[in-house]
């Protein structure tokens, strides 16, 4: 069985490292903002953020591969490979709300196997591996939420569902929950998985976005899927649906249409 104890620990230093980046531009108003080819922020933050994390992968695992945000992919049919998203959330970051994170993830032989958030600002460190959460060291559970009618739903962006999937399936979903909120990011991971949200639906994700959530999602005994249902994990997927048990089936029934 893989000793996941030495990996955890380097994860920690990761985030470490790479909130030594950030935190310095977090409120600043100059902080190398530019606009990326797909019209999304990056910062300065962003790029030496994941340069010093793929310096201390290349150092310590030489052999392992990496799948990065800003600077692409190198090994990436490697045994052990690492995901980085920098800052995932960089709007509200430019915008200093802290509700952003870097993510942190490792897949062997393509499956995640570990995964992290985290919030340096509010230092919250959160850490998964599909079987046990923890935040700060202390395990957490998603909370026992049966009834879509009793759930606080999370999103990153409102207008997303309807640009990227079916908005008026979207719509009858936000009318049946208790509570909607644009918490979202890796940070509407973090809610559900601690217990203070229930469902967080993602319209469009990327891999380093995704592949990082998963094992802290099922760490927390909540479920994650696919927008339509399918593994999260699975090649290709570009969404997702996080949630307790007792909401998840419900979720995914009002947005296809079941």
């Amino acid at each position: 069985m893989l000793n996941t104890e030495p990996l955890v620990a380097f994860i920690r230093e990761l985030a470490d490292a790479s909130a030594r980046e950030i935190l310095p531009y977090f409120g600043r108003r100059e902080m190398g903002l530019e606009m990326k080819s797909d019209d999304t922020p990056v910062t300065v933050a962003d790029r030496e953020a994941e340069r010093v994390m793929r310096r201390m992968i290349e150092a310590r695992f030489p052999g392992h591969g990496i799948v990065g945000e800003e600077f692409g992919t190198v090994r990436g049919d490697a045994e052990f490979v690492w995901v980085l998203d920098p800052i995932d959330g960089t709007k509200s970051f430019i915008s200093a709300v802290p509700l952003f994170g870097t993510l942190i993830g490792l897949l062997h032989e393509g499956t995640p196997l570990l995964g992290c958030i985290h919030q340096p600002v509010l230092r919250q460190l959160m850490i998964g591996d599909g079987q046990v959460t923890t935040l700060n060291g202390s395990p957490v559970r998603a909370r026992a939420c049966r009834s879509l009618a009793d759930a606080t739903m999370v999103v990153t962006d409102p207008l997303h569902p309807g640009q990227y999937r079916d908005g008026a399936r979207y719509d009858a979903l936000s009318r049946k929950v208790r509570v909607v909120r644009t918490w979202g990011d890796c940070y509407g991971y973090l809610l559900v998985a601690a217990g203070w949200a229930d469902l967080m639906v993602d319209p469009i994700m990327n891999p380093w976005d995704l592949q990082p959530v998963i094992p802290i999602i099922r760490g927390s005994g909540a479920m994650i899927t696919q927008w339509a249902g399918g593994p999260a994990e699975a090649r290709g997927a570009d969404s997702a649906i996080a949630a307790t048990p007792g909401v998840h089936a419900e979720a995914l029934a009002v947005l296809n249409g079941a």
